[in-house]
């Protein structure tokens, strides 16, 4: 059985900073892309961020740019998003998911595993 577990949510100050991971179990996501997604209350869910199987390459959604940065780390079989400058618009729930393929990727097709998903709540 296969399992992504996110963990670092929380509630943050506008202006902070989070550091959410992504453990896998079951199998190993070293030759796979991955990815973060996010749900706001009321809204679908949006890309957030996607890292190529090598971590040489990696995507990020216009809101997020310059703000997060996804990294991995294959002997771990984890994955990472590093959220700084956080705004009162990064509330949501946070999902991690595993890519079918090793190039990266904004398409939710394109993920065949996914996290339970991790509450990040920013406040004013």
């Amino acid at each position: 059985q296969v399992n992504l577990v996110e963990s670092g949510g929380g509630l943050v100050q506008a202006g902070g900073s989070l550091r959410l991971s992504c453990t896998a179990s079951g199998r190993t996501f070293s030759h796979h892309a991955m990815g973060w997604f996010r749900q706001a209350p009321g809204k679908g869910r949006e890309f957030v961020a996607t890292i190529s199987w090598s971590g040489g390459g990696t995507v990020y959604a216009d809101s997020v740019k310059g703000r997060f940065t996804i990294s991995r780390d294959n002997a771990e079989n984890t994955v990472y998003l590093q959220m700084n400058s956080l705004k009162l618009e990064d509330t949501a729930i946070y999902y991690c998911a595993g890519g079918k393929y090793y190039t990266v990727s904004a398409d939710t097709d394109d993920y065949d595993y996914w996290g339970q998903g991790t509450q990040v709540t920013v406040s004013s």
